[in-house]
């Protein structure tokens, strides 16, 4: 028994004229009454009944009809489920970010994501974010979660996440001369500042302490911004780094936030080439986090 012969006896069912199921069916009218004779040879039952006017089901065709409609439909439901998952969208994407938001922002897309393109493959990498959109420019990365910088790149296109709002940072028991700069007033001069190298978060650091009209003491400008919560909590001087990553941090009660300083906040987003923004899979990944 097999799935053609089956589909040739439903067929027959429906038109009880040998002709025209084999008209139908794209067979001979002899190969399509050895296709049933060969199916009441494995079934021992005649299926029809035949004079030269008309077919009729016998009572074995009555049982095997429902039968043959299940196997069939199950059949053709498998056949459809194969051809879209040949069909569904496939290939890798490569996403940048930072560690912290690899499990701040990503986890609940990505799962997502994954549900949806089982076939598509995310390779994420992690670094400094002022590297993003170096990154993204130079194929690097297909995708990279970044703070808006100052001035955007005209080929990229920025899709806003949320805001990020940054803190002055100081070690919750600082060592005695550094203690000696903050209490009882703090003096901006003398303190030793950790800074991001570069990217926007250095960028609004530099813009609040132009306002304060400060010259900071830089005692380390560090790439990534979980290293200069670390840097912090061991004594070696205040920093400036994101409210996100300093909630995330595995050290944040070593630290303490300085409550005198409001550092204009992060705009954060997920970035791509604009040229690329209607590839299947791009478009795929896009309409998720928008």
């Amino acid at each position: 028994m097999n799935i053609k012969s089956l589909q040739f006896f439903l067929h027959l069912c429906h038109s009880k004229n040998f002709s025209q199921t084999a008209q139908k069916m794209h067979i001979s009218p002899s190969a399509l009454s050895r296709q049933i004779q060969r199916l009441e040879q494995e079934l021992a039952q005649p299926l029809f009944i035949r004079d030269n006017r008309s077919v009729e089901l016998t009572t074995a065709g009555h049982k095997l009809l429902p039968v043959a409609s299940r196997i069939i439909a199950e059949w053709q439901h498998l056949q459809q489920e194969l051809t879209e998952q040949d069909q569904m969208l496939k290939g890798k994407l490569t996403l940048f970010c930072s560690v912290t938001a690899s499990y701040s922002h990503l986890p609940g897309v990505l799962n997502q994501f994954r549900q949806h393109y089982p076939q598509v493959e995310i390779q994420l990498a992690t670094g400094d974010p002022a590297q993003a959109i170096d990154k993204v420019m130079q194929d690097e990365a297909d995708f990279a979660i970044t703070a808006l910088p100052a001035n955007l790149p005209g080929k990229l296109a920025f899709i806003y996440l949320g805001d990020v709002s940054m803190s002055l940072i100081s070690p919750l028991a600082p060592p005695p001369a550094l203690q000696s700069m903050l209490t009882p007033e703090i003096q901006w001069e003398k303190l030793p500042f950790i800074l991001p190298e570069h990217g926007s978060a250095r960028e609004n650091a530099d813009k609040w302490m132009k306002s304060h009209k400060i010259k900071p003491n830089i005692y380390a400008q560090v790439a990534g911004h979980e290293a200069i919560v670390s840097m912090v909590a061991l004594g070696c001087g205040i920093g400036i780094a994101p409210d996100i990553v300093i909630e995330n941090s595995p050290i944040r009660d070593k630290i303490h936030k300085l409550p005198t300083a409001t550092v204009d906040p992060l705009i954060l987003g997920l970035c791509c080439k604009q040229s690329r923004q209607k590839e299947p899979l791009y478009q795929a990944l896009l309409a998720l986090f928008k």
